[in-house]
């Protein structure tokens, strides 16, 4: 059976925690940022655990932990 190879899509936008959790960035930090206020950007910066429903998908993705 050949390896497991990791989507690069995945690897590039999801991040494995040292727990073996899986980390994401949020959404809406590239544009139209003139209108959103200074606590919502900064609160965008924060990165945010992936939701339990999305983690087995997101596991299968990255099956080395990369």
């Amino acid at each position: 059976m050949p390896k497991m190879k990791t989507h690069r899509g995945a690897a590039k936008r999801l991040m494995i925690t040292g727990k073996g959790k899986v980390a994401r960035n949020r959404a809406g930090k590239s544009h139209l940022l003139e209108h959103k206020s200074p606590s919502q950007k900064r609160r965008l910066r924060q990165g945010v655990l992936l939701s339990h429903a999305d983690y087995h998908r997101a596991k299968r993705l990255l099956p080395n932990g990369k």
